[in-house]
């Protein structure tokens, strides 16, 4: 049988092949001919092989025999189970040629590989920029091009694509809580919330640490983007420079460098907002309206930061959290978090034009303004712009003076 592959008996007409019987000779021949001859009797799909049908059709029987020993997650294909293993195995059998880094799966060396090669297959349907993976065109294409958010919450007015996304986001004004701990009194808002708290209270479920430093994380998702920091992927790519990201809202916030993303004007004050519904929020400061209400009193608060902490101080509802060195104690963790940068010096934001660094993003902010001539302030009575909220106020009291207008919008 195995001289047959050495022999011209079966040799495929069309590329010269050569196979041990006739069988493997036919299945070949409909690669060339196109031939599908075994069909789903579900969907009508057809396949060349039987073999490619009978694991098909596990997607309509929902079967799935190939089962994880360590975590009984399970898949239709004995392929799919090999590479889920290294998950837990933390092997890496992908290497990258130009390169030392090795990879779990060939999409991501797939992506890796065109930052050595340039290769950027996925287009803008909208202008001729290219990039070089799906989740880089998506984010240019949502922050870029805009997508319509037909979907208003009537409460603080931010908007939203889906139904679906709206009525999720709604829960944080009425407070319902729709996910419930089936092992204590407990309920969430979010099922993020619920996996966390089964995890931390009833060590029920599954963490997802960190080989590297051991921290654990509630999602999967978590991990994988803690995961890059460590490998120093940065998956989100500057369309305009060659400047990197980690997270697709880092990327958002340096686009603004490259974007004039700040078209909605305060008609109060000037201040200007790359999102009506920004804007929106900005104006209760000038309206005095307080849309969240605290459920346990009748407190009512600008911000929904501001009834977090009334809920912690007055009713001693959350959690607080508290630094480590001084006791400080903060009711949003990303608070905690630039504070204990203070403590260890760290200052991540770094300027692009000069080597000064800043504990915080509106630092940079405030700063860059040394190095732009972009003017954000605008008069909504003559259209003139300024860099400084203080200098338009200054102005604004002698334009609305010469034009009739009263200073006391400011």
């Amino acid at each position: 049988m195995h001289m047959n592959i050495h022999s011209n008996k079966y040799k495929c007409s069309e590329c010269g092949k050569c196979f041990r019987g006739k069988i493997d000779l036919t299945r070949h021949r409909r690669s060339h001919s196109g031939e599908k001859p075994f069909e789903c009797s579900v969907c009508g799909k057809r396949f060349a092989m039987a073999g490619r049908l009978s694991v098909h059709g596990r997607i309509h029987s929902g079967d799935k025999p190939h089962k994880c020993h360590l975590c009984e997650k399970a898949f239709r294909q004995s392929g799919d189970l090999t590479i889920h293993l290294r998950v837990h195995t933390g092997e890496k059998p992908l290497k990258c040629h130009f390169c030392d880094k090795a990879f779990n799966w060939s999409s991501k060396l797939t992506e890796h590989l065109r930052i050595h090669t340039g290769d950027k297959p996925c287009k803008c349907s909208e202008c001729d920029k290219s990039f070089s993976t799906s989740s880089q065109l998506h984010s240019h294409e949502r922050y870029i091009h805009s997508i319509v958010r037909p979907h208003s919450c009537s409460h603080c007015e931010k908007q939203f694509a889906k139904v679906a996304d709206l009525k999720c986001h709604v829960r944080v004004h009425t407070g319902a809580k729709p996910f419930s701990c089936r092992h204590c009194s407990e309920k969430f808002i979010w099922r993020s919330q619920l996996k966390a708290h089964l995890l931390k209270s009833h060590n029920k479920g599954t963490w997802f640490a960190c080989d590297i430093c051991q921290k654990k994380f509630s999602r999967k998702s978590d991990l994988k983007q803690h995961m890059q920091r460590h490998e120093g992927v940065k998956s989100y790519v500057c369309d305009e420079c060659p400047k990197r990201f980690y997270r697709a809202g880092e990327l958002k916030r340096h686009q603004r460098v490259h974007y004039d993303y700040r078209r909605f004007c305060c008609s109060h004050c000037g201040k200007q907002f790359a999102k009506v519904a920004d804007l929106k929020c900005h104006v209760r400061v000038h309206t005095g309206a307080k849309p969240f209400s605290c459920r346990h009193c009748s407190e009512k608060f600008i911000w929904r930061s501001q009834l977090k902490a009334h809920l912690l101080k007055s009713h001693n509802k959350g959690t607080w959290f508290a630094c480590d060195i001084c006791q400080k104690k903060f009711s949003r963790k990303s608070d905690l978090k630039q504070h204990m940068q203070r403590h260890e010096g760290v200052k991540p934001y770094v300027c692009d034009e000069c080597p000064k660094r800043f504990y915080r993003a509106g630092e940079l902010k405030r700063h860059q303004r040394v190095h732009s001539d972009y003017r954000r302030f605008c008069c909504f009575v003559c259209n003139r712009l300024f860099k400084r909220i203080c200098d338009i106020k200054q102005h604004f009291r002698k334009c609305s003076a010469v034009r009739g207008f009263s200073a006391l919008l400011l």
